[in-house]
């Protein structure tokens, strides 16, 4: 037997151990959820829902989707925009399709025990964190204006800076891993990261 349910404000079609993607819920992996609206079951059709039908779903883990870039260019202005969103999504497994009014014959997974905290990271740990920059600012202070960088605005300026990258140079010297690093953690895709690096390398030999 089949349901046709509604969450997110879309419409999925599912089978009991069915496991997908949906806009997230709250909750955490093993909670139980369940979806009552129900827009069809098998071949009885809702107006708009099957009175007394409800789709029970375990959460499996709580996830995110692929980033997604949104590039925006203004004619003749000397603007660029550039703007990277990755959606939160909830991965779940069909459990049961109930009717009737029927209950869950399945509940929801035994909390899980605290997890101890982690001791928060060195000053020389590298890693994207909102204490501790991603790169090392040069020691002697020294700081360039980065907004000459074409795409690069005062509000972008000062979220590099504020994870070390300071100057020309540091930029221009950026490795492809380093790259990378910044794409997955901050609002910069890497193509816009390699034109800055190309633009930065110009302006250091000056």
């Amino acid at each position: 037997m089949f349901a046709v349910i509604k969450t997110g404000g879309k419409q999925y079609r599912v089978v009991p151990n069915d496991k997908f993607t949906i806009e997230r819920l709250p909750g955490a992996a093993g909670d139980l959820v369940t979806f009552n609206e129900v827009l069809m079951v098998g071949s009885t059709i809702g107006a708009p829902f099957v009175q007394g039908a409800a789709v029970t779903a375990e959460i499996v883990e709580q996830t995110r989707g692929k980033k997604v870039i949104s590039f925006k260019k203004r004619r003749r202005q000397n603007s660029k925009r550039t703007r990277g969103h990755r959606q939160d999504l909830t991965m779940i497994r069909i459990a049961e399709i109930l009717t009737d009014g029927k209950a869950p014959s399945q509940t929801a997974a035994a909390p899980k025990p605290a997890k101890v905290a982690a001791p928060k990271p060195s000053a020389e740990t590298t890693d994207a964190t909102p204490d501790v920059p991603m790169f090392t600012a040069p020691t002697g202070g020294e700081q360039d204006k980065l907004t000459k960088i074409k795409g690069i605005g005062p509000v972008a300026e000062k979220q590099l800076n504020e994870q070390g990258i300071t100057t020309y140079a540091q930029i221009a010297a950026l490795s492809d891993e380093d790259v990378a690093r910044i794409d997955a953690n901050m609002p910069f895709s890497a193509a816009q990261i390699e034109d800055w690096r190309a633009q930065a390398g110009e302006l250091a030999k000056q």
